[in-house]
C-alpha cells in the first residue's frame, strides 16, 4: 500500500514537471521571394513578450514549452504563426505584404498612410515598373498611372519625354511636373548640353514614384505645381541585411520598323509621263533607298553592379552603371557612367537619422544631325550614294537637299556633361517631445558641359565655308528645407493630429559660352551669358484623423520668386482636403467591400516657369563682333537693341478641384479609385503679337486669359489568382480629359486668336490657333471639297463665310491633337520560377496633322527648280494627285487613335541554392494598332515633321545575386 501510495504521489508530482518542462527550438526565417535569410526577424511566443530575433544569417533560437503559438513578423511581411508541439528545429518562410509595403507615401514634406491620403496620390513600386534596356526613367512609369501621360520624343539614344499629368495647365509656360529626387526639386527647365536631364537618375536605382495629381496635393510645392508633382525616392538598403553583390545586364537590339511612305525610283522616273516640267536629264539609273541608308541595326548595354549592405544603426548601397546605346539613325551614340552612393546612420537610439546621396555622372553625347531624316525623305530616288570619284552625290544647287550620308558622316557634335546631384537629409526627434520632429534637406545638382561641332561647308553653294561651334555651359541648383512635423494621438479628443511647418529656399544659377563660326568665316566668340533666380518659401499643413473615420488636411505656402516685379513678387498657395473612411463606420462591418473612402480637395497652385528670368525688365542685347552695328563714317558703330517686356507680368494660378471614391472589394483582391476633377487656369502665360512700335518689338510675353481642363481618371487592380505556384496581378487605368481655353483677355474682341504651330512649307506659317472655346492643340485648316468618287479636288475649299471667294477668313477650328481620352493595361504572370508581363498603352479621339505628306506631297515639289534640282515626293501624291501644295487643307489632319504593346518580357529563375540568377527576354514597342497613315500616330505636338522613328527593340536580360 505504502509503495502503491508512493507511485501515486511520485506521478502526480512528474504531471506538473512533464508540463511545464521547456525545449529549445530553432531554425532559419528566409525571404520567400527570394530565398535569402532575412535578419531582425521577431519571433515572440503569443500572449507574452517572451521571445527573440534572427541573426545575420536568418537564425534563431528560442526556449518554448509544447502547445506555445510562435508569432514570427517583420515589417513589409506577412505574419506567420506556428504551433509548438515538439519540433526541434521550424524553419519559417515570409511572403511580402503586398499591402503594407505600399502603404506609405510621400505627400512633399512628410509621408502619410495610403488609407489616410486625402489628395490625389499614386505610387508605382519597382514591381510594376516597364522592363527592358530603359535609359529615361519616366519610361518606367508610362502607362502606369491614370492622368499620367508620358509621350517619348523619338528614337535618338537617350532621348526624353514628354510628361504631362491631367493635361496641359499653360500655353507658353513650361507644362512639365516638377520633379523630386530624394528631396531635391530639380530644375524644370533641365540641364544644358543634354537630351534628357532626368537621364541623370539610373532607372535601376529608383525604389518608386509618387504621383502628386491634384492641388490639396500639391499646393506644399506652391508656384511650381500646376503641372503637377512627381516625387522619385532612391533605394538605399535596409537595416540587419547581409551582404549583397548584384550584377544587372540589359543587352539590346533595335530596328526602325517603319519610314516615310515616299516615291521608288520607279515611281519618281515616272513623274515624266506625268508631267513635261519633269527634267528626265537629272535623274540617274540608281535605285536608292536613302532612308534604308541612313538607318541602322542599333546595338545597347546596360550594366549594373550594386553592393549593399545593413547593420543595426547603418545601411549603405552603392551602384555603378555604365550605358552605351546606338541610335538607329547612323553615327547616333548615347553613353552614361555613373557612381549612386546612398548611406543611412541612425544615432541617438534611432532618434537620429543621417541620410546622404551622392549620384555622380558623367553624360556623353555623340549627337547625329537629324537634318538627315528630312534629307532622306527628300532627296532623289535614282541618285547613287557616291559619285564617280568616290564622294557623296550631291545635287549641286544651294537650294537642294543634301546628301543625307554626307549630313550624317562629315558633321560632328560631341558633347560631355559631368553632374553631381546630391542631398543630405537629417531627421530629428526631440529627446524632450517625441511627437516631434525636425527634418532638413540640403541639396546639390551641378552640372558641366562641354561641346565641340564640326560640319564640313556644304557642297551645293560654292560661298558656303565650314562651321565651328564650340560650347560650354554650367548649370547650378542649391536646395536648403527645413520643417517641423508633430504627429500626436490625442485620446481625448479621438483624432490624431499631425502638423508641419517650414522655410525653403532655392536658386538657379546657369552660364553659357559660345565660340562659333560668324560671318566670312571667321570664329566669334560671344560673350558669356548668365542667368539665375531664386525662389523663398515658407509652407505649413495641419492633418486631423478623428475617430479613424474622419480626415481633414490643410495647407499653406506663400512663395517669393526673382522672376517677377516686387509688385508681383509673392504669391500664396492655399490647399484644403477631406477624407471620410466609410468602410470603418459600424454599418459597413462583415461586408465584401474591404475599403471603402470618399474623398474632396481644393487647392491654388501657380507656374512661373515662363523661360525667362528677366521677362519684367527692360534688358538691352548690345552688338557683337560688328553684327547688327551700321556703318558711319568709315567704321562700324555696334548697335544696342532693346528687348520687349511686361513690367506687370505675373505667374499662372490654377485652381483645382477634385473628388474622387477608393474602393477595395473581396478582402482587397480588387481595389480601385474613381477621380473627377476640375482645374481653372487664369492669368496665363503666352507670346502675342503686339501693335509695331507699342514695346519695342512684335510679340511679348504676357498674362494673357484663362483655361480649363477637366476630366475623369479610372484606376482598377485586381489580384485575379493567388496561390502557391501561380499568381495574375492585372491593373487597368484609363482617363477622360478635355482641355479649353476660356478666354485671351487681351483684348475685347471675343474672335480674338493666337496662332501657334509652325510647320515646314513656306515661310512663317502656322497650322495650329489659340481661340477661346477650344482646345489649345485645335488645328486651324480650310475645309477640303471632295468628289463623287471621295478624293479631294486640289483648291476646292468650304466658303465658311458664303462671300464667293475663299481667302483666310474661311480657315475654321476643326479636331485637336489632345487626345480624348487615353489608358494603360498591365498584366503580370508568375508560374513556379517563370514570370510574364506586358503592357499595353493606347490613345482616343487625337489627331495628327502629316506635315511631312502636306509639305512634299505634290508634283510641284518635284518640279519646282526644273534643270537645278529635283527632290521626292511624298507618296500621298499618288491618292491626291496634288500639283501645288495644299498646306492647309484638312486632308492631312488624319485621326491617329492607337493601341501599342509597349512592353512584353518573359524571365525564369535558374535553380541554384547559393546564387539567385534570373534571365529575361524583353521586347518594347512590338506592334501599333492604328489606322494613321503617317510615319507614327503618337506625335506630341500633333504635327508629324522630321520625326526621329521609335525603334523595336528586343532585350536579353541577366541578373545575378550573390
Amino acid at each position: 500500500m505504502k509503495t502503491f501510495l508512493n507511485a501515486i504521489l511520485f506521478c502526480v508530482l512528474l504531471v506538473p514537471a512533464t508540463l511545464f518542462a521547456q525545449s529549445t527550438v530553432s531554425g532559419t526565417v528566409t525571404d520567400g521571394s527570394n530565398s535569402m535569410p532575412l535578419p531582425g526577424v521577431n519571433v515572440i511566443i503569443k500572449g507574452t513578450t517572451t521571445g527573440t530575433s534572427t541573426d545575420f544569417d536568418g537564425k534563431y533560437s528560442l526556449s518554448v514549452n509544447n502547445g506555445d503559438t510562435l508569432v514570427f513578423s517583420f515589417v513589409g511581411f506577412v505574419n506567420q504563426e506556428i504551433v509548438y508541439n515538439g519540433q526541434s528545429k521550424i524553419d519559417v518562410v515570409l511572403q511580402e505584404d503586398a499591402a503594407q509595403l505600399d502603404e506609405i507615401v510621400l505627400i512633399g514634406y512628410g509621408s502619410t498612410t495610403k488609407q489616410d491620403a486625402t489628395g490625389a496620390v499614386d505610387k508605382v513600386s519597382d514591381e510594376d515598373f516597364n522592363r527592358g534596356a530603359i535609359v529615361a526613367p519616366e519610361q518606367l512609369l508610362a502607362g502606369k498611372s491614370a492622368g499620367v501621360r508620358i509621350t517619348n520624343n523619338g528614337g535618338a539614344a537617350g532621348e526624353g519625354s514628354q510628361i504631362q499629368i491631367r493635361g496641359i495647365s499653360s500655353l507658353s509656360a513650361n507644362q512639365s511636373p516638377l520633379i523630386v529626387v530624394d528631396g531635391l526639386p530639380l530644375d524644370q527647365r533641365g540641364v544644358q548640353g543634354v537630351r534628357n536631364a532626368l537621364n541623370a537618375i539610373n532607372p535601376a536605382d529608383i525604389e518608386d514614384f509618387v504621383v502628386l495629381k491634384d492641388a490639396s496635393a500639391t499646393a506644399i510645392y506652391g508656384s511650381r505645381a500646376s503641372n503637377g508633382v512627381i516625387l522619385i525616392t532612391t533605394k538605399k538598403g535596409k537595416t540587419n541585411s547581409p551582404l549583397e553583390i548584384e550584377y544587372d545586364l540589359k543587352a539590346s537590339v533595335q530596328e526602325v520598323t517603319n519610314t516615310v511612305d515616299v516615291l521608288s525610283a520607279d515611281q519618281y522616273r515616272n513623274l515624266a509621263n506625268i508631267s513635261p516640267a519633269f527634267d528626265t536629264s537629272l535623274t540617274g539609273n540608281a535605285n536608292t533607298d536613302w532612308q534604308d541608308e541612313i538607318y541602322q541595326r542599333a546595338t545597347g548595354a546596360i550594366h549594373n553592379v550594386t553592393a549593399s549592405k545593413g547593420y543595426e544603426n547603418f545601411n549603405f548601397r552603392v551602384n555603378l552603371n555604365h550605358v552605351s546605346q546606338q541610335g538607329t539613325l547612323r553615327t547616333d551614340l548615347y553613353e552614361r557612367n555613373a557612381l549612386n552612393t546612398a548611406f543611412v546612420q541612425r544615432l541617438l537610439d534611432n532618434d537620429l537619422k543621417l541620410t546622404l546621396t551622392a549620384k555622380g555622372i558623367i553624360d556623353e553625347y555623340s549627337y547625329a544631325d537629324t537634318g538627315a531624316i528630312g534629307a532622306a525623305v527628300a532627296f532623289d530616288p535614282t541618285q547613287p550614294i557616291f559619285d564617280q570619284n568616290g564622294n557623296f552625290t550631291e545635287l549641286g544647287d544651294n537650294l537642294a537637299p543634301r546628301n543625307p550620308l554626307s549630313l550624317l558622316e562629315d558633321n560632328q557634335n560631341n558633347n560631355r556633361s559631368k553632374r553631381l546631384i546630391s542631398n543630405f537629409n537629417i531627421d530629428y526627434k526631440f529627446w524632450f517631445l517625441k511627437d516631434l520632429r525636425f527634418n532638413l534637406n540640403a541639396g546639390i545638382d551641378y552640372a558641366e558641359n562641354d561641346g565641340k561641332q564640326f560640319n564640313i561647308a556644304n557642297p551645293n553653294n560654292p560661298n558656303a565655308f565650314a562651321f565651328q561651334n564650340f560650347y560650354s555651359g554650367l548649370n547650378r541648383n542649391t536646395s536648403l528645407d527645413f520643417y517641423f512635423n508633430y504627429k500626436k494621438d490625442v485620446e481625448s479628443i479621438n483624432t490624431v493630429v499631425d502638423l508641419t511647418a517650414g522655410h525653403a529656399y532655392q536658386e538657379f544659377y546657369i552660364s553659357s559660352n559660345q565660340t562659333l563660326t560668324g560671318a566670312g568665316g571667321a570664329l566669334i566668340t560671344n560673350p558669356e551669358i548668365i542667368n539665375r533666380n531664386g525662389l523663398e518659401s515658407y509652407f505649413a499643413r495641419a492633418s486631423f484623423d478623428h475617430d479613424d473615420k474622419y480626415l481633414l488636411s490643410l495647407s499653406y505656402r506663400a512663395d517669393i520668386s526673382s522672376r517677377f516685379s516686387p509688385d508681383n513678387r509673392t504669391g500664396y498657395f492655399p490647399g484644403a482636403s477631406f477624407g471620410w473612411k466609410i468602410s470603418n463606420e459600424d454599418f459597413m462591418k462583415d461586408s465584401f467591400i474591404s475599403n471603402l473612402k470618399l474623398r474632396g480637395g481644393w487647392g491654388v497652385t501657380g507656374n512661373q516657369e515662363v523661360g525667362n528670368n528677366y521677362a519684367y525688365l527692360g534688358v538691352y542685347t548690345p552688338a557683337i563682333n560688328d553684327q547688327v552695328s551700321f556703318f558711319n563714317n568709315g567704321q562700324f558703330i555696334p548697335t544696342l537693341r532693346p528687348n520687349g517686356f511686361d513690367e506687370n507680368l505675373k505667374w499662372e494660378e490654377t485652381t483645382n478641384y477634385n473628388l474622387a471614391l477608393d474602393f477595395g472589394l473581396f478582402n482587397d483582391r480588387l481595389t480601385g479609385s474613381v477621380d473627377a476633377y476640375y482645374n481653372e487656369t487664369k492669368d496665363l502665360l503666352s507670346f502675342v503679337p503686339v501693335p509695331a512700335g507699342s514695346n519695342l518689338t512684335d510679340q511679348i510675353l504676357t498674362n494673357v486669359g484663362e483655361l480649363t481642363s477637366r476630366g475623369i481618371e479610372l484606376n482598377l487592380n485586381g489580384k485575379i489568382i493567388q496561390s502557391d505556384n501561380l499568381n495574375w496581378d492585372t491593373n487597368f487605368n484609363i482617363t477622360f480629359q478635355d482641355v479649353e481655353v476660356e478666354n485671351l483677355s487681351l483684348t475685347d474682341n471675343p474672335d480674338f486668336s493666337i496662332p501657334t504651330g509652325g510647320i515646314s512649307g513656306g515661310t512663317g506659317n502656322t497650322i495650329q490657333i489659340l481661340r477661346p472655346g477650344f482646345d489649345p492643340s485645335t488645328f486651324f485648316v480650310f475645309r477640303q471639297v471632295y468628289d463623287t468618287d471621295g478624293n479631294p479636288i486640289e483648291g476646292a475649299y468650304v466658303d465658311v463665310n458664303g462671300d464667293n471667294q475663299i481667302t483666310t477668313a474661311d480657315r475654321q477650328a476643326y479636331k485637336k491633337a489632345t487626345p480624348d481620352a487615353f489608358i494603360g493595361f498591365t498584366n503580370n504572370f508568375s508560374y513556379k520560377a517563370f514570370d510574364l508581363s506586358f503592357t499595353f498603352r493606347g490613345s482616343f479621339g487625337n489627331y495628327v496633322y502629316n506635315n511631312v505628306a502636306s509639305s512634299n506631297g505634290a508634283l510641284a515639289t518635284a518640279i519646282n527648280a526644273p534643270g537645278a534640282f529635283q527632290p521626292n515626293v511624298n507618296a500621298s501624291y499618288l491618292y491626291t494627285g496634288f500639283a501645288n501644295q495644299q498646306l492647309f487643307s484638312d486632308y492631312y489632319v488624319r485621326r491617329a487613335d492607337f493601341v501599342r504593346l509597349d512592353n512584353l518580357s518573359l524571365g525564369y529563375q535558374l535553380p541554384f541554392e547559393n546564387l539567385k540568377v534570373r534571365a529575361s527576354l524583353t521586347g518594347t514597342n512590338l506592334f501599333v494598332i492604328t489606322d494613321y497613315d503617317g510615319l507614327d500616330p503618337e506625335i506630341a505636338n500633333g504635327i508629324d515633321n522630321n520625326f526621329y522613328p521609335r525603334a523595336r527593340s528586343v532585350v536579353f536580360g541577366l541578373n545575378l545575386t550573390f
